[in-house]
């Protein structure tokens, strides 16, 4: 299965119902700070139940008088068949357990008083007749009760399958008249087909989250996921075999508890009588992974840099292994991949995941307008505020991603395809500068195009060192496209004058335009009439 979309519902931010739809192959949520981007990235993390992921009573909107906060998932990409009964092959449609588009939809609902889990429903296009809105939830006799009643024993071939009583149930009646249903996943399914819900689980996609801040505890969980992920994973395509092993030891330890009674039943009946062997429990099979570096010291002993560059590493060895005979796929969450990095190795992490994906679903969230600009265009999401400061997703259209170009400083492009060049500054307001400039020019008719006519993008780098990076690692260069360098001159500052002078050898040594203010800033371009004494 493949996640289609997310939707929240008074929690944290999201009063209203709001709907974040997934992109096939990566999805770039964007915006500025505290807009609710890390929100959707740890409400997949509640939702799909990963390691040190709770829900509390604070995630409830602080402004909603609702009783409950929900967190739905819809997936597509379906099985084409699976086992619920007696290794009998069944679907989800055949189920009734898809909704109005076709796919699978999971609503979780937790409760606003202590933030804990309360009801998994399914939403799905049920049967409303009587006979077979409950068919999940019958034992196998009742079925056969059932199915003797409305005559269709003779059509069940095998009378020990429960799929094949429900299926023969649902053929006597036509038409099925089906409408929208919330099927309790605890109530809906029998005591006696719990597995049912269990079995649908083992399909749904694992979910990986790698946020941007991180504890420093020798227990540092998030230093460790990268390969502690791969556990899990190996430890779900061995699922069939340890439920095996565990019927196994379930199996040996009730026939030695039954033989002890049997010899205790010859002494005291009555106290043997009294005893029932039973497990409290089932085994945990947990193994905990790590890299230990030189001298033993672990992974979060290191700079976060390192444990980044370690964790982009992981995804390239993930993307590139051949996943023989995983049937589950992965979303890969990462929030702010530019955290702690160097401006070249956040080039080279998305790079890495756009161009090794394998059927994987990354989800990242930036506000870095170089990243952003790398997205697919068709995998933005927008997040921005009303008038009411209620959070609301935008999908990529024209209007949308200029937009996001006001907002982070950049048109978002699929590898910035429709950009001809680009301009490198130091910081937003080089950006305002240049195309408010470029924009006036026009319209007075100095210039016959502006910036945007021509797709040349600036880009803020975050400094004039940082420039340095750029030029020396050649990061502008990878991006195949034409690159200049426009910098405050610093006229006055004997330090960075000599800096920026650097840097233009730098630059011009390369081959590349370098230009630089006359005067000592671009603060200092204003007209005498708009200061004010």
């Amino acid at each position: 299965m493949k996640l289609r979309a997310l939707k929240l519902t008074n929690f944290r931010g999201y009063q209203t119902t709001t709907l974040v739809p997934i992109d096939e192959a990566m999805t770039g949520i964007v915006g500025r700070n505290d807009f609710g981007k890390s929100t959707i990235l740890e409400a997949l993390a509640i939702f799909f139940e990963i390691d040190g992921a709770k829900s509390d009573k604070s995630d409830v909107n602080c402004f909603s008088n609702a009783d409950f906060f929900e967190i739905t998932c819809e997936f597509y990409d379906l099985p084409l068949s699976f086992i619920l009964d007696e290794n009998v092959e069944t679907t989800l449609m055949n189920e009734y357990l898809l909704n109005a588009n076709g796919n699978f939809e999971i609503v979780k609902i937790f409760k606003a008083s202590t933030g804990k889990l309360d009801k998994t429903f399914i939403r799905c296009e049920h049967p409303s007749d009587e006979n077979l809105s409950n068919l999940l939830g019958l034992k196998i006799v009742e079925l056969k009760k059932l199915g003797e009643q409305l005559g269709v024993s003779d059509a069940v071939l095998d009378k020990r399958v429960s799929s094949l009583w429900r299926n023969a149930v649902r053929t006597s009646v036509v038409p099925i008249r089906c409408q929208e249903t919330l099927l309790d996943v605890d109530k809906s399914f029998s005591a006696e087909s719990k597995s049912i819900w269990g079995k649908i689980q083992a399909y749904l996609p694992t979910y990986a989250l790698f946020k941007a801040d991180r504890e420093s505890s020798d227990g540092d969980p998030e230093a460790k996921n990268p390969l502690q992920q791969t556990v899990k994973d190996a430890h779900a395509t061995l699922q069939v075999q340890i439920t095996a092993l565990e019927l196994q030891i379930e199996a040996s330890v009730l026939d030695v508890a039954n033989r002890t009674l049997d010899k205790l039943r010859e002494m005291a009946p009555e106290l043997a009588n009294e005893l029932t062997p039973r497990f409290k429990e089932k085994p945990k099979w947990t193994f905990n992974f790590t890299l230990d570096g030189e001298n033993g010291i672990p992974i979060n002993k290191r700079g976060s840099g390192v444990r980044r560059l370690i964790l982009l590493n992981f995804f390239r060895a993930e993307a590139e292994k051949v996943a023989v005979g995983e049937n589950r796929n992965i979303i890969y969450a990462i929030e702010e991949p530019e955290t702690s990095q160097h401006p070249n190795y956040q080039m080279m992490l998305m790079k890495a995941l756009l161009e090794h994906q394998d059927g994987r679903q990354i989800i990242v969230t930036t506000h870095v307008p170089a990243l952003a600009g790398l997205i697919p265009v068709e995998g933005i999401r927008f997040i921005t505020k009303d008038e009411q400061g209620i959070p609301t997703i935008k999908m990529p259209d024209d209007n949308v991603l200029k937009d996001v170009a006001e907002s982070l400083g950049i048109l978002p492009e699929t590898g910035i395809e429709r950009a001809k060049a680009i301009v490198l500054v130091e910081g937003r307001s080089d950006i305002t500068f240049l195309k408010h400039t470029a924009k006036q020019l026009k319209s007075t008719g100095h210039v016959t195009h502006d910036l945007e006519d021509k797709n040349i993008i600036p880009i803020h780098v975050g400094g004039c060192g940082n420039v340095k990076h750029w030029v020396t690692h050649r990061l502008a260069d990878e991006l195949g496209l034409p690159w200049c360098v426009f910098l405050d001159s610093d006229i006055g500052d004997p330090f960075q004058f000599k800096n920026n002078q650097k840097r233009r050898l730098e630059v011009e040594g390369l081959g590349r335009p370098f230009y630089s203010t006359r005067k000592r800033e671009i603060e200092n371009y204003l007209c005498p009439e708009l200061i004010k004494v």
